[in-house]
Parts: structure tokens; C-alpha cells; sequence
């Protein structure tokens, strides 16, 4: 890299992180009513929080607590310890199947944003125990963590949830195309195909 796309790079990456929180704090704001009822309706629907708080690993290695509306049962793993979320998972609420189907339950992601621990477009947060599993398995892993972990992301558009590790390999190669080119126009774009396939519009 040279001296000049490193200095771009930088700057880029300042210019981000402002429109990243500008642009959750908006967001946040118009999913309020929205949040508000998905939250009163997660609490009459079945016992235990509304929000769901799990350690995820972020830029760095640093940790912190990515924020979700609850789609499982409460305590889901404690039989199980940290396991995938599977197709047909038992320990899915039927209001979860809803949420997980529209991605409403990432909306609180948007307070993670704010916070900085994370970005609206990036490689996707994983659990530390499955980040130290990777790390040993899979050359090149760590290079994902040079960035903030987005919201949504290039392996997010164009790869499924992972089911194997073989699955996680083929999505760090989309991690690593997208911190190669990340720039504004590359984010833009990741957002609209997020968009195409939340609404069903390039859904799978």
C-alpha cells in the first residue's frame, strides 16, 4: 500500500465512523415506535428480556455486548453451552421467526453504532470462543479484525448464516475483498443490496 492510499485510507475511515453514527442516531430515531412495539410484544409473547446482550469480538480483538431483540427462548444455551443458530432451530420463538425474517432484531445494532463499537457496513461480529476457535483453523482470520464489525457486510449480501467452518472460510473471503476496497461508494452500495434483500427484492 502506498504512502497515498494509506493517508486516503485513514481519512476514509475518519469520514465513516462520522457518517456511521450520524446515520444510526437518524435511523434509531425513525425505528423508535417500531422498537417500542416489537419490545411490548416480545414481553407478552414469552417469558424473559426484551433485549438480548452476548460478547461479540470487535476491532482489535476488543469486546463488547452487540444489542438484539430477543428471538430465542430465555437461557437458550445453557444445556448447550455456545452453539449455531441451525434452520428450524426449537429454541426460536415464533415471534423470533418473524423477527429474524425481516431483520428487525438487528435494529438495536444501531445503539452499538453510536456507541462505536461497531459499524453500519463491515465483517460480521463473532463470539469470542468461535473467534479463538478461527483464529488456530483458519489462515488469514485475524485480518477481519482490523476493522470496526459492521451491520451488515459483503459476506452478509452475498452468503448465507454459517452452518461450518467451511462456511466462515468462504465468508472471510468476502471480508477480506471488502477491507481491501472499502470506500464510500463500496459501502453504499452494500447498504442497497441489504436493503434489495431485506425487502425480498434480491433475496435469495
Amino acid at each position: 500500500m502506498t504512502l497515498a492510499s494509506l493517508v486516503f485510507r485513514q481519512r476514509f475511515v475518519l469520514v465513516k465512523d462520522g457518517l456511521d453514527r450520524l446515520l444510526a442516531l437518524c435511523g434509531l430515531l425513525i425505528f423508535l415506535p417500531l422498537l417500542a412495539l416489537l419490545a411490548a410484544l416480545i414481553k407478552l409473547s414469552s417469558p424473559g428480556p426484551v433485549f438480548f446482550i452476548q460478547q461479540r469480538v470487535g476491532r482489535r480483538g476488543s469486546r463488547f455486548g452487540i444489542i438484539k431483540l430477543r428471538t430465542m427462548v430465555a437461557d437458550a444455551e445453557r444445556a448447550t453451552g455456545p452453539i449455531w443458530a441451525q434452520q428450524n432451530d426449537p429454541r426460536i420463538t415464533p415471534l423470533g421467526r418473524f423477527l429474524r425474517a425481516t431483520h428487525f432484531d438487528e435494529v438495536p445494532q444501531l445503539i452499538n453504532v453510536i456507541r462505536g463499537d461497531m459499524s453500519l457496513v463491515g465483517p460480521r461480529p463473532e463470539r469470542p470462543v468461535f473467534v479463538e476457535q478461527f483464529l488456530r483453523e483458519i489462515p488469514n482470520y485475524g485480518e477481519r479484525l482490523r476493522v470496526k464489525p459492521g451491520i451488515t457486510g459483503l459476506a452478509q449480501v452475498y452468503h448465507h448464516y454459517d452452518a461450518t467452518v467451511r462456511d466462515v472460510k468462504r465468508k472471510l473471503a468476502f471480508d477480506l475483498l471488502y477491507i481491501k476496497r472499502m470506500c464510500l461508494m463500496v459501502d453504499i452500495a452494500i447498504l442497497f443490496l441489504t436493503l434489495r434483500r431485506v425487502t425480498g427484492k434480491g433475496a435469495r
